[in-house]
């Protein structure tokens, strides 16, 4: 039996923050770079287009809307547009695949992101963080069940989920339970509140991901973004700013089933890109030790119910031959042709699914 063996990477880099057109630019170089230095797949941080919005961390919805909301809105990015066309055929043009963080625009509301895109340039998911954290919710909007799933690619079966989703027991056993191989584990940068709130630290944050490499038996890419000295200029306009964001913050990683890290640690103010080798044949190995939706579970004990209906705010009723001509407003973009327009409201738990958990 034949396993994937390929060269990972994972980016450490600042955006140019609220500018998706340079911040797209930065992409594609850093695209480029990796597919020279062999890799197959590359991994970016959490809404690194077109930046992560620290500004919310940092003052009043009231102050921070009138001044970057607008931006930070225009430069998000939509599906289907000459920006999203760019970092599609930069993955083909360089044979590889890429998952991207993103601010997605979508109508007139935002979401937090990740974009898998195959290394022939087609999109293999569309996926949108479940729950945001904390100030997060006053930017962004919710993804559905839908969104904790795993493909199947020619790397393996991979899926992702952002920042504290991982720190969320049941998504995480969700994902577990599709036989994840390859995670995309998209962060920002650690330093906001340094020295002063240690769950939002890379101490914390860097070991859930290792938490999840290990709990999974999956290899993770673990990218993070830098908050660079234009950021901080950019968002900071007091010292008591500049104290809860400074510079810096950087701690990409790449983590194998058994919880090891692959590679050396850059420094965590420095930008580049991390490699390591993966072979999925070590997860069979890991695995053997602890599957934990497999000969380690008890479902006879506890079960976790997984209801992956996409959900919309709105449930059309015409004739199958209308709807299909007409998407329903507010789909999931990588749902809309596959998920059946629900005309009952009792038929929203369609499609759930019944997953073990162990304790």
């Amino acid at each position: 039996m034949d396993h994937p063996k390929f060269k990972a990477a994972a980016i450490q880099a600042a955006p140019v923050f609220l500018d998706l057109e340079a911040t797209i630019d930065k992409a594609v170089a850093l695209i480029e770079e990796a597919s020279i230095n062999g890799a197959e797949v590359i991994a970016f941080p959490e809404t690194w287009l077109p930046g992560y919005p620290w500004y919310a961390w940092l003052d009043a919805p009231a102050v921070w809307l009138a001044k970057f909301g607008q931006r930070y809105f225009d430069n998000s990015l939509e599906y289907g547009t000459p920006q999203a066309e760019r970092v599609a055929q930069a993955a083909k043009d360089n044979n590889i695949m890429v998952g991207m963080g993103l601010s997605e625009r979508s109508g007139s509301s935002l979401y937090i992101a990740q974009w898998i895109i195959g290394n022939d340039g087609k999109t293999i998911a569309q996926r949108r963080k479940l729950k945001p954290t904390h100030v997060e919710r006053t930017i962004y909007g919710e993804g559905d069940g839908s969104d904790l799933s795993v493909w199947d690619t020619n790397l393996g079966r991979v899926g992702g989920l952002c920042c504290w989703e991982h720190l969320q027991p049941l998504s995480k056993y969700a994902m577990y339970a599709q036989n994840e191989q390859l995670h995309f584990a998209a962060w920002p940068s650690f330093s906001l509140y340094e020295g002063g709130a240690y769950a939002l630290s890379g101490e914390a944050n860097v070991s859930a991901s290792r938490v999840y490499a290990l709990e999974g038996s999956c290899y993770v890419l673990a990218p993070t973004a830098i908050v660079s000295q234009e950021m901080q200029d950019e968002l900071c306009e007091t010292d008591l700013q500049k104290t809860l964001l400074p510079t810096g913050g950087g701690y990409s990683r790449i983590f194998g089933p058994d919880g090891k890290q692959l590679h050396e640690s850059l420094p965590t103010d420095q930008e580049g890109i991390i490699y390591a080798d993966i072979d999925l044949g070590t997860i069979s190995m890991a695995k053997a030790i602890a599957d934990p939706a497999g000969h380690y579970s008890r479902p006879d004990v506890t079960q976790l119910v997984l209801n992956k209906t996409v959900r919309r705010p709105v449930i059309e009723t015409a004739p199958a031959e209308q709807t299909a001509r007409h998407p329903a407003i507010g789909s999931h973009p990588h749902a809309a042709a596959e998920t059946p327009y629900l005309d009952t409201a009792s038929a929203e738990l369609e499609g759930t699914e019944q997953v073990t958990q162990t304790h």
